[in-house]
Order: structure tokens, then sequence, then C-alpha cells
């Protein structure tokens, strides 16, 4: 097949595809950007222009782009064999090497692993599977689900009602609202100026227990968090926050799963965040993205001991676990998720995100004082910055301003990509990222607000 030019690419792609989050207010006219190249921490675009990308594709390229070595080993195991049905209790290799290496790097007894092919199915499996788990106990009135407000768990249709930002929702119908429940976001820079950090982790908590007795913990499947919120903000919770939710969870019989969708694989320089940074040891994780680094979709959602000895248990003669996905268990998807890590651990990639994320962390405090940066914010290779129209309220742009959309645009202009949302500019670098290209960022970024401010002042 011969290849398209660019302006075929972009004339084809304007008319047949519907985008995430397509804005159609300007998509019908201006099109998409279209990425020809990717190597290393830069993409190139269809001007061929060099884009440090800021963003790791979308919290996922963790080892960088254009990996000889995983493409080799991608193309390998096509050849070895690219795929076989996974049912009927069939298997390959690679999903059995990397299900153990999982077992074995998992916090706790996190120890059995059913695979799906991103970040939303792995959640819709995890709650599907508590509901399970209630079941099997005897529990059937176990239904509900709490989640939090700005949380992102996903965009299939149970995972984007679980979400709490409401935007992701306009115009669409919503399903479970019968069980779905939300509590606030644990946000320290929404935290009321006259609490401390400890009372306001107290107060949270205390709004959870009460979410609780108003629903009844014999009605309440599970809790849903993410270690940080990502796409809500890059949230930063309290002090001992996770701790002493998974407690309240514990005590009540409720399940806690720790959507790590963005946190695991090495963002917050660990393999898993919320037993080695946040001291939490959830009851399932559920992870994607950074998983294979983005070379291959792939979603796990991993279980504790306690779970599978209960939904392993035969539920009646002839009964079957009812779960599966066509691509269960990919083999080509599983030999890019063991090259992932191989990767990673070969080249120190853990460690290198935990200095260079705090470096980032320490460097980008500069941009605090910069005219409309109401906060900035962030852990290991997750960073936001905020932009309002005024410090001392908090209150936020005009949004006829076009706020986050115009510094993006600003920054792109100067061969750095980050993420606008909203008013909102959030990065997520590869692991690879040195100190100089943290600089570099930050001066891009510093610069583009600047710009942005003198144009509105």
């Amino acid at each position: 097949m011969t290849r398209l030019n660019t302006r075929s690419a972009w004339e084809m792609d304007r008319a047949h595809l519907l985008h995430p989050y397509t804005d159609f207010a300007s998509f019908k006219e201006e099109g998409s950007q279209v990425i020809e190249g990717a190597s290393g921490i830069h993409v190139t675009d269809s001007s061929g222009r060099k884009l440090l990308d800021g963003i790791a594709g979308l919290w996922c390229v963790n080892i960088g782009h254009g990996r000889k070595d995983m493409a080799e080993a991608i193309a390998k195991q096509v050849m070895d064999m690219q795929y076989y049905n996974p049912f009927g209790h069939s298997t390959n290799v690679p999903a059995a090497e990397f299900g153990a290496w999982l077992a074995d790097h998992a916090p706790g007894d996190l120890n059995h692993v059913f695979y799906s092919c991103g970040g939303s199915t792995a959640n819709e499996a995890a709650v599907r599977i508590a509901h399970f788990y209630h079941e099997m106990r005897g529990k059937r009135t176990k239904k509900k689900i709490i989640s939090r407000n700005y949380a992102y768990h996903g965009a299939t249709y149970f995972a984007a009602n679980l979400t709490g930002i409401e935007g992701t929702k306009t115009g669409f119908n919503r399903i479970a609202d019968d069980i779905i429940r939300y509590v606030s976001a644990a946000n320290m820079y929404a935290k009321p100026e006259d609490q401390t950090e400890a009372q306001y982790c107290d107060h949270l908590v205390r709004e959870f227990e009460t979410a609780i007795a108003n629903n009844g913990a014999d009605n309440i499947a599970a809790f849903i968090a993410e270690p940080i919120m990502g796409a809500g903000g890059v949230l930063i919770a309290p002090a001992g926050y996770h701790r002493r939710m998974k407690e309240v969870c514990a005590r009540h019989d409720i399940l806690y799963i720790a959507d790590e969708v963005v946190t695991a694989f090495g963002r917050l320089g660990h393999w898993f965040a919320s037993e080695a940074v946040f001291d939490c040891q959830p009851d399932i994780i559920v992870s994607a993205k950074g998983i294979t680094s983005g070379y291959i979709p792939l979603g796990a959602t991993i279980l504790s001991d306690e779970i599978y000895d209960v939904i392993s248990h035969p539920q009646a003669e002839g009964a079957t676990f009812s779960m599966g996905l066509t691509y269960w268990g990919h083999p080509v998807a599983c030999a890019a998720a063991l090259k992932n890590v191989e990767i990673m651990e070969n080249e120190g990639m853990l460690a290198n995100a935990a200095s260079s994320g705090a470096y980032l962390q320490k460097t980008a405090q500069r941009l605090a004082d910069l005219p409309g940066v109401g906060d900035v914010r962030g852990h290991g290779l997750m960073l936001a910055v905020d932009m309002v129209a005024d410090k001392q309220t908090r209150a936020g742009m005009d949004p006829a301003l076009g706020c986050g959309q115009r510094i993006f645009q600003k920054c792109v202009e100067r061969g750095v990509i980050v993420r606008p949302v909203g008013d909102r500019l959030v990065l997520s670098p590869p692991l690879i990222i040195t100190p100089e290209q943290c600089d570099r960022i930050v001066d891009v970024l510093g610069e583009a607000i600047g710009e942005f401010a003198g144009e509105i002042a």
C-alpha cells in the first residue's frame, strides 16, 4: 500500500475519523495535527518540526519513542505466534510470564491477573469482579461503587460514569446512577484556608464515613481512587489520606480499588505507587498505559489472594467465571510488556524518574511567581500548573480567553508539547527525561505563560 502524503492523511482523517474529545467548533475547519515520526523524547509533526514530548504521548510512553529493541521484541513475538484464542483454558508464554512478573512486583498479596485492552476495560473488569466477589460471599446487596469528584476512570459506559468529571458526560445518557456515588476529590489546592493538612484529611475521611453511613455499608461493593488524580488535574491528597481511606474500607468490608493506570510503571519512581508512595495496600490495582509504554494496548486488573480464593470457588456445577475478552493476554502485547519492564530495569528508569521528577517539581516552582499562575503542584513526573484570573480568590479565567489552548499553542511554537486541560497545563514526560530537558520544558512554559499574560493585560 502506498503511504499517504501528509495532506491526504489530514483530509482523510478530517473526513472519516471521530477523535477522542473532538471539539467540533473547530475540527471541521482545522482538522488534526499530523505527527509523522517519533524518537526518544521527541515527536516530529508534518511540517518537520521536532517537538519535545512533555506528556509522554498521554501519560504512557515511559521508555521513550521509537525503541528498536522494543520493535524487535514485538516482531519476534508476531513471528512466533501473534495470537491464539485465550478461552477454554488456553494461554500463551508471554501472558503467563508477565502475569508472574506482575504478581512478583505488585504489593502485598496481589497475585492474580485479569488482562484487558486498556485502562477503561481494566476498570470495568475491576468493578465487575468486585460485584462477583460479593455475590459469591452471599452479600448480594453490595453493589454501590463510591468514586470521587474529578476522578477519571475511563471512556467505556460504566467507567465513564465512574468518572467524576462532569464535562466528560455532557450530552450523553447516564447509566448506573443508582449504584455510583461520589465523594469530594482530595485536592490540597482546594483545601479551606482555615484547615491544616491534617484537619483537611480528617474532613475527607469523615465525609467518606458519612457517605458509607448514608448508603449503608451492606450496599457498598468498592471505593475506587487514583493515587494522584491525573486527568482531573494532578490533584494531590493530604498526607495519610489513602492509608486512612483503606482502613475505613476494611472496617466496612468494602474493597479498595487503586486506579494506577497513570501512576504505575514508574511515573512516581516505583513500579506501583499505592504502597510504596502512599502506604496503602489495595485489594485491586488497575494498570495500563505505561505497562507497555504505549507500544501495544494492554490493561491488567490485579487481584488479591482473598478475592481470588472466593471467585475461584465453583459457584455451581458446570458454572464458569463468565468474563472474557478476545484479546485477553494478547501475546504480542504481553511480549511488549515484558520487554518494557526489562528495558526499565536494565536502564535504571525508575531511579531516573525519581531523581528527574524531584528536579522537575523543584524547578517548576519558579512558575508560581508568574502572572495568572495560581498553583504549581505534582509528584514525580506528574505536574500541573493552574491558571487563574485572581491569585487570592483562585477565580478561574474567562473561558472566552481560551487560556490553556493558547498557552499550549505558544509552547508548540517553541518546540514543546504540554497538555491543556481547561485553564490547566499538565506535564507527564517520558521517564528518560534529563534535568536539562526539564529545564527546557519549564523555560518554554514560562515564556508561553508570560506572553499570554501580556496579551490579556
